[in-house]
């Protein structure tokens, strides 16, 4: 399978408790549309957008990306990485207006409550699990730049079709379930 941005439908919504999330720190400005894709699982990922705007509560902070439950998988072009992984001083391509590479300045890890977010596609389920805060924003069809907090089954979240099973982070031909 081919990974390419699309929309896929959010079919369930669910409060899941605290744990620690990793938010992604730049060493230079990202603009509003730039983001990460980040999953539960190697089925694909969803596209969070950084914190550079005003949200209820949090002034911008336009270096950053509040990528979620550090377990999950950050995708990179043909490979994947864990989120509580990463380290400052490695270089990240950006999704945005322009696809971009920037280093990290600071990973940032803090306990914090969590929202799982399923999306369906005729392949299956794509799931990511983020932090439930209204600096929190994803790309929406219809909608643009929309706030997790407002986020209702039936938007169609921007995301990436992938095929699981990775080893180390790179794509293997191998039998795997994960949900």
């Amino acid at each position: 399978m081919t990974s390419k941005n699309e929309y896929i439908e959010v079919t369930k919504i669910e409060e899941i408790g605290e744990g620690m999330r990793v938010c992604l720190d730049f060493i230079d400005v990202l603009d509003p549309d730039d983001g990460l894709y980040v999953g539960n699982t190697g089925h694909g990922y969803v596209k969070v957008l950084s914190e550079n705007r005003e949200s209820d509560g949090y002034p911008p902070r336009p270096f950053r990306i509040n990528c979620g439950a550090f377990h999950q998988y950050l995708y990179q072009k043909e490979k994947t990485y864990y989120l509580h992984e990463l380290n400052p001083g490695e270089s990240l391509f950006l999704s945005g207006k322009e696809d971009r590479e920037l280093p990290l300045g600071r990973v940032k890890v803090e306990k914090r409550p969590f929202v799982r977010i399923e999306c369906q596609t005729e392949e299956g389920m794509i799931s990511a699990t983020l932090q439930k805060s209204s600096s929190v924003y994803v790309m929406e069809e219809n909608e643009g730049e929309l706030p997790l907090l407002s986020l209702e089954i039936g938007h169609r979240l921007l995301g990436i079709k992938d095929k699981p099973g990775r080893h180390l982070g790179a794509q293997v031909d191998e039998v795997i379930w994960e949900k």
